[in-house]
């Protein structure tokens, strides 16, 4: 290399553009539209918000960078931990942990819903996270914690607890009730894609264009959440990254994030160890994804993903911390 020959600049100047979603880092000048690029000042301006615009804050954080959500499963059968913190005293010092480590929300679940997984009743469902978010708020954890639940029960049982808000897999087609729940508590709920039910869903997916009909499912399943009572503003989705989706679905799916800003809804993620990940890399074992898990973290908070939710909380946040480094998007 000639020493004297200038030399290219990355990132030369501050990316231009619009901020994506309301974040401090990642922007856009264009928008893709029936195939071609579209300049972002040339949309329509009512979509140009949606997409730019800053979300409302979600349990009290701001949202313009990506929240890490510390996933704490209290069940015997879980895909990855199942049976590691099924006892309240683990269970409590699992969240403790996730905390130390850089969680900014916990979200809580009693009910395994990997693939293959059949329901757990309501009362049992209970009794494994009802006192585990009784027992962290009496001993002054003041983190916000998400319920990961389908049911109203369960929902109105951990709100009462002092849990903040609900992540329903089956964005309130399996139980309607939920929403009269989260709404009398002004509590946020996040709107996950999903088809079947977890018994069922990986029985060969299959789908005309994957992205097109998970947008459009949510966007009915918001319709429906704001028929029922529930405010806009304290809505998430989801696209339910290996829920009746095989592993061309899901790539497809998290190339294009960016759509699903469109909704001007905060964007949750939900890929941390996911099989799909030891398809691709060859990690068999759950707790190996971690590496990919944190390769895919970083992939979403690029595309403007909100909430992160995943198991290795302090390696995300490591990797996190070193991508808005080398971007400037801290600067």
């Amino acid at each position: 290399m000639n020493p004297a020959a200038p030399l290219p600049l990355w990132p030369a100047s501050p990316e231009p553009g619009l901020p994506l979603a309301g974040q401090s880092g990642p922007r856009f000048a264009h928008a893709s539209h029936d195939g071609a690029s579209v300049e972002a000042a040339a949309l329509d301006a009512a979509l140009r918000d949606r997409l730019s615009a800053a979300r409302p804050p979600l349990c009290g954080l701001p949202l313009d960078r990506p929240r890490i959500m510390g996933i704490l499963n209290v069940t015997p059968d879980s895909f990855s931990d199942g049976g590691d913190h099924a006892t309240r005293e683990a269970a409590v010092a699992r969240a403790r942990l996730l905390v130390a480590q850089g969680a900014e929300i916990l979200d809580i679940g009693g009910e395994s819903t990997r693939p293959g997984a059949t329901e757990v009743p309501v009362a049992e469902e209970i009794a494994r996270v009802v006192p585990v978010v009784a027992a962290l708020r009496a001993a002054g954890m003041t983190v916000p914690i998400s319920i990961d639940t389908r049911k109203s029960a369960v929902a109105r049982a951990a709100l009462a607890e002092g849990a903040d808000m609900i992540n329903d897999v089956s964005a309130l087609c399996f139980d309607p009730d939920l929403a009269g729940v989260v709404a009398e508590a002004n509590a946020p709920l996040c709107l996950m894609h999903a088809v079947g039910t977890p018994a069922d869903m990986q029985r060969a997916p299959r789908y005309d264009d994957v992205v097109a009909e998970v947008h459009d499912a949510l966007a009915a399943r918001i319709e429906a959440a704001l028929s029922m009572g529930l405010a806009r503003a304290r809505l998430l989705v989801d696209p339910g990254i290996g829920f009746g989706k095989d592993l061309h679905h899901n790539l497809a799916l998290l190339r294009a994030l960016p759509l699903f800003h469109g909704f001007g809804l905060p964007l949750l993620l939900g890929v941390s160890r996911k099989r799909f990940i030891g398809t691709i890399s060859g990690a068999e074992a759950p707790k190996a994804r971690m590496p990919g898990s944190v390769a895919v973290a970083l992939i979403a908070a690029q595309q403007g993903a909100h909430v992160l939710r995943v198991h290795d909380v302090e390696e995300t946040k490591q990797a996190l911390s070193l991508l808005r480094a080398v971007m400037g998007w801290d600067e």
